[in-house]
This record gives C-alpha cells, structure tokens and sequence, in this order.
C-alpha cells in the first residue's frame, strides 16, 4: 500500500470514528485522563457563586470596590500509551469485523481525540517482538499505525485485518508485564487491550489494574462465550487453531472475573466505540 492508498484508508477511518470524537467524548476524555496540574490564566471579577478560594487577596484590597479571582486552565501534558496485545485469537470477531479490528479502531479514536485535547498517543504492539511507535495524535497518529501494521501483513489494501497472522509468536508475558509496569511506574496513562488469552497467569495483571493510571480492557466476541465450538477454526496447515480458546476458556473468565470490575470488557458485537468511551470515563 503506498502514501496515496494509505491517505484514503485513513481518511476513511476519520469519517468513521470522528462522529464518535464528540463533546461528550472529549469530556470523557479529559476528565480520565487528567492533565499535570493548573496553569494560571488571567484574573476576572468575582460573581457571586465564583469559588472563594481564588480570590485574590492582594488585588482586591488596591482595588476599591472590586474584588478579583485567579481562572486557571488545566495543564495538559499528558501521554497515552496504547499497548495493543496482538494474538490469533484477536482475529475471531463478529460479522466481518475482528477484535483486533476493534482494537485498531480504539486506537485510531484516542488519536483523534488527543488531536482536540492537544495531547499524544504512543502505541506499543505485542505480536512476534516488542514495536513502540512514536507518540503523535490526530491523522499522523493514525497513518504510522496503519502503515506500519500494513508492513507487518495484518492489513489488506483497504485497510481490513487479513484472515492469517503468519508466523506469530507471542511475546513472553514476563516482558510484557515488566514494560506495562515501568509505563505505569512513569506515570503514563495507559490502555492495554487485550482478550488475555495469551496470559497462562492474570496474577501480574490484577495487580497492575490497582494503579489509577492502568487501563484495562478485554477485547471479546459472542464467541469467546459460547460452550462450543459452532463451526471449524482450520488455518492453512489443516490445524484448529481455536480449539483452545474453548478449552481454557472457563478457567480464564474465572481468573478475569477475580480480578473485580477494573477489567473492562468491550464486545465487538456491541456499539464498541460508545462503550469504550462510556466507560473509560467510568
């Protein structure tokens, strides 16, 4: 896919995802992810039901008749890491669209609506190695994702995640928590999406979801919750790849659900985009 055909797939995506980037989303936004403190703005005149906390004392008493109020503007300087937990299982979805296709929008919209908070979105990928793209926000976020997923095969021409995620080999979960932990350890505000299939423990992880300031979603499909399997999972080496999802499955909910509501699950079949800004602002 080349600059031209990626400008189209990403212009797509924005006349998708921007009606999503509404006032209430950006609300949603800026009152979860808050910024580093208050910067002063300007001093006004006090109306009745100002906070009297930011009167300022000082002015007011050289001014006769006048009392004045510091207004302040929220300093923002914050910085979404989106880790996006790649695994074979994401490809499983609903009607045509995958959870990794919902992960990849997710993202795409958190880009869009860092553009509007003036903030920035850095993406961490999980598939055969460690891949920490640079932080950007709005449609240059959204052309390196798609780009460099493009590169490593997930995505077709049109900008669709592919059917195969050839020769993918999961990430050590040991090296995932570690670099999950020094994001969180620095304070950035982050997002990790995954369906956690490729977690043998969530020991680490129900431990990270304590942290203010560690976003935890599970990407699911009306599969991932049937009793069995309704049709075959035959990859190109004549293997269900699937098999397994089903028989860990049970195990893994249980382990899911232990680890209380701060794990927050979004359901492809579902209006995703609405309740993953519902309840990022929850």
């Amino acid at each position: 896919m080349n600059l031209v055909e990626i400008e189209k797939v990403v212009g797509k995506i924005q006349n998708q995802l921007f009606k999503k980037a509404n006032s209430y989303s950006v609300g949603a936004f800026k009152s979860h992810f808050r910024g580093a403190g208050l910067q002063f703005r300007e001093h006004q005149i006090y109306n009745p039901g100002d906070d009297v906390r930011f009167i300022d004392w000082k002015l007011s008493a050289k001014s006769v008749g006048k009392t004045y109020i510091k207004t302040f503007e929220e300093d923002r300087n914050v910085e979404v890491v989106v880790v996006i937990d790649v695994a074979e299982t994401l490809l499983m979805g609903y009607r045509g669209t995958s959870k990794l296709q919902m992960a990849i929008e997710l993202t795409c919209l958190l880009y869009l609506l860092t553009s509007i908070t003036k903030d920035r979105v850095t993406v961490v990928l999980f598939h055969n190695e460690i891949t920490q793209l640079p932080g950007l926000s709005g449609k240059e976020g959204i052309t390196l994702l798609i780009s460099f997923l493009e590169k490593l095969g997930y995505l077709d021409n049109n900008g669709k995640v592919v059917r195969e995620l050839n020769d993918l080999k999961p990430v050590d979960n040991k090296k995932k928590i570690s670099l999950l932990k020094s994001f969180v350890a620095k304070r950035k505000e982050v997002v990790f999406l995954s369906d956690f299939y490729n977690f043998e423990k969530m020991t680490e992880v129900k431990k990270l979801v304590y942290n203010r300031n560690f976003h935890c979603f599970r990407l699911s499909c009306p599969l991932d919750k049937a009793d069995s399997v309704p049709f075959s999972f035959v990859g190109t080496d004549n293997k269900d790849k699937f098999t397994y999802v089903f028989r860990e499955k049970g195990k893994k909910t249980k382990e899911i659900d232990e680890a209380d509501k701060r794990i927050k699950e979004v359901d492809v079949s579902e209006s995703y985009l609405e309740n993953f800004v519902n309840k990022m602002g929850s």
